[in-house]
């Protein structure tokens, strides 16, 4: 049971991504209706009854609305890895071995600020060390900032759940994280 499941509060507004175990969970206590199922062959299939048994769902949407107060971006490795799209910002190489980089580097006053720090492969951050971007001869992709729009969902698993074609109908569109391009909010 480790498919991952969206939860959609009653206004379609996504809330959470949950696994399969806590879907059904959710979908037996009567709290959840499921919007689409998985169309993998794949997938699990669910014993409702004896002799009937329905797809895992991969949308689900909640039949009572929860409150919940904006949550804060936190800046954190995973929310910069994940605002640059896993994406070296000085060379281009996409690769999940990457590090942090000071652009300023705290030996000269750079602080642990989204506009300070970005994305960087092994390579280039040794290459950069601890001088200033303008004595080194790189350049960076795009400028850093912080990502205006704050989901529910963990960073991460917005930009991964946008690559899911069904949960893409229900994710808000949003330029300034995880894309290529410049960090521009659409919404």
């Amino acid at each position: 049971m480790s498919h991952e499941v969206l939860v959609l509060n009653s206004d379609y507004e996504p809330l959470n991504v949950c696994n399969l175990r806590r879907a059904v969970v959710l979908l037996y206590l009567g709290k959840a209706d499921v919007l689409h199922a998985h169309d993998d062959p794949a997938a699990p299939r669910l014993p409702l009854a004896e002799g009937l048994d329905v797809p895992a769902p991969s949308v689900l949407r909640l039949r009572y609305h929860v409150k919940r107060p904006l949550p804060e971006l936190k800046l954190s490795r995973r929310s910069i890895f994940a605002r640059d799209n896993y994406t070296c910002q000085y060379c281009g190489v996409q690769s999940r071995d990457l590090t942090i980089d000071h652009i300023v580097p705290k030996r000269h006053g750079g602080g642990m600020q989204w506009d300070n720090l970005v994305a960087c492969c092994r390579r280039c951050n040794t290459r950069k060390g601890d001088r200033l971007l303008q004595h080194t001869g790189m350049k960076l992709a795009r400028v850093p900032k912080r990502p205006r729009y704050v989901p529910y969902i963990s960073l991460t698993k917005y930009i991964n759940g946008t690559k899911n074609e069904v949960w893409r109908d229900y994710l808000p569109v949003f330029h300034d994280v995880g894309s290529g391009g410049e960090y521009a909010a659409t919404a």
